[in-house]
């Protein structure tokens, strides 16, 4: 959903707010860079201008980027999408952050929310205790460790799904998409989900600054403008698209449940996330660190405790 977004309406938006002046010749799946690469191509300029900047892949040169993801619980759809572009006028740190790599940001997408893949059945989210549960964030393993489960570290792939088909892992905490694309449900095909279950995911989708300084007046204007068009129907397709994605895990034979209210509240509290970001606190110390994940706190009360 997210690259067929970025083609056919934001950078479909560019050419035209641009008049054909600026147009955007992508590739995909690796062709010019790995995504753990990504931030590096773009800033050295010379095989790609523009990326999309996964920040919990560059955690050592987006640090401050990462607190988003100790949020357990947070905005889906447009209220996300409404969120990140707050969030980056009231903290001018995480601009500068990106801008000090050599980029200048041009779009923010998100993500699809978590999901539970299990393969055992599950009642309900305490289920997991005394399992093992595979996630790739460092905030998601502490968060199952909180709640019981014994939290396992293994590559993302073929490898995930065999060790759920033969047993040696429980269950996997993802973006629902990504489970289904590994074919997790195949082999965990009991699902627990909510749009809340937010993995404070974001795409920054960044330009080399040089690149962008070079662009005239007229054509920065034209990809601002696009960005704001798509924007506004950015939330309403992460919507639709994370119904869509429910429907073709069932018709594929999973078991999905979207949690309650009540549920998420159990785990949100379950998680202690508040302690564990007052920990991580205490071993980065970067400056103003503590400033930024309290004005980003306060931002989420209306979804948080």
């Amino acid at each position: 959903m997210r690259t067929k977004f970025l083609n056919d309406v934001f950078f479909q938006a560019i050419n035209e707010q641009s008049q054909g002046r600026v147009k955007i010749n992508s590739h995909w799946d690796g062709e010019i860079s790995i995504s753990y690469d990504a931030l590096k191509t773009v800033k050295d300029g010379s095989k790609a201008q523009i990326t999309v900047i996964v920040p919990e892949y560059c955690a050592k040169e987006l640090p401050l980027h990462q607190i988003f993801k100790s949020f357990p619980v947070g905005p889906a759809g447009q209220e996300q999408v409404n969120f990140f572009r707050n969030i980056y006028k009231e903290i001018p740190e995480l601009l500068q952050e990106i801008e000090s790599q050599g980029l200048h940001v041009i779009f923010i997408a998100t993500g699809y929310p978590a999901a539970f893949f299990s393969s055992k059945p599950m009642t309900d989210l305490k289920s997991i205790k005394s399992q093992k549960w595979r996630s790739a964030s460092f905030w998601h393993r502490d968060f199952l460790a909180n709640s019981g489960a014994t939290p396992v570290i293994m590559p993302w792939g073929q490898g995930v799904f065999d060790a759920l088909n033969n047993g040696t892992l429980d269950g996997l905490i993802v973006n629902i998409d990504s489970g289904y694309d590994i074919n997790a449900h195949k082999a965990a095909p009991n699902i627990l989900t909510s749009q809340k279950l937010w993995l404070g995911h974001e795409y920054i989708i960044a330009m080399n600054k040089a690149a962008w300084e070079k662009l005239s007046d007229l054509d920065k204007r034209a990809i601002e403008n696009a960005a704001e068009i798509a924007y506004l129907k950015l939330g309403e397709v992460m919507n639709a698209a994370y119904y869509d994605q429910i429907k073709i895990l069932e018709s594929a034979g999973a078991n999905v449940r979207i949690l309650s209210d009540q549920e998420i509240k159990f785990w949100e509290d379950t998680t202690n996330y508040k302690a564990i970001q007052e920990k991580w606190l205490k071993e980065q110390a970067l400056k103003s660190a503590d400033i930024i994940l309290n004005k980003i706190r306060y931002y989420l009360k209306d979804f948080t405790d």
